[in-house]
């Protein structure tokens, strides 16, 4: 299952993004889920170690849904809207507070592949600074952050809303540049089912 996180509170372009990028790896074969933060009780994580000492995080919300999706998922897509030229704090709130899936075990995310896929209301509204988080986070994570490559799609999916869904609808270079991702994060996963064969 290919588990795809949308960081937007708001049912906007960047859930209708990713729910469009799910499609597309669906129609490839592939089994999806997405879950939204949008009307989610998920807190902060209060680095309170309470997860490395009981293997389990001490806030009970619904940060305990990724949880089990995560220990299911064989890829991870996360989509944030751009908020102050860098991702949203909800996004945030989730990588921080996987924290405690580490803890319990901390190669739950190893070797997955992961991408992502930033939304700006501005052409340059920083999605590029917002998908260099995402992929930081995959980094320490052991996870293979996965780019659509050179010319258009540098670091993943990149797109300009206008703060609109309809313009989200329009934007060509966008939509290029998910084909041009999704397409590496595809490869990706069968090069690694064929690796465990």
């Amino acid at each position: 299952m290919i588990l795809g996180i949308c960081g937007s509170p708001r049912r906007m372009a960047t859930e209708y993004i990713l729910a469009e990028a799910l499609k597309i790896l669906e129609e490839k074969g592939f089994r999806t889920n997405l879950f939204t933060v949008r009307g989610k009780n998920i807190s902060p994580c209060r680095h309170c170690d309470y997860c490395i000492k009981n293997a389990r995080c001490v806030i009970q919300d619904d940060m305990l849904q990724i949880y089990q999706l995560l220990g299911e998922a064989k890829g991870l897509i996360m989509a944030t809207p751009c908020y102050n030229g860098g991702l949203s704090a909800q996004i945030k709130a989730v990588m921080d507070r996987t924290r405690a899936a580490m803890a319990a075990d901390p190669k739950a995310l190893m070797r997955k592949p992961g991408m992502a896929i930033a939304v700006g209301g501005d052409r340059i509204g920083g999605q590029e600074l917002a998908i260099q988080q995402v992929h930081t986070f995959y980094i320490l994570n052991g996870m293979i952050p996965i780019s659509g490559g050179f010319f258009g799609a540098n670091l993943g999916a990149t797109f300009w809303s206008k703060d609109t869904l309809e313009d989200i609808k329009k934007d060509e270079e966008g939509m290029r540049s998910l084909r041009k991702t999704l397409r590496r994060f595809a490869d990706t996963l069968h090069w690694l089912e064929a690796m465990e064969k």
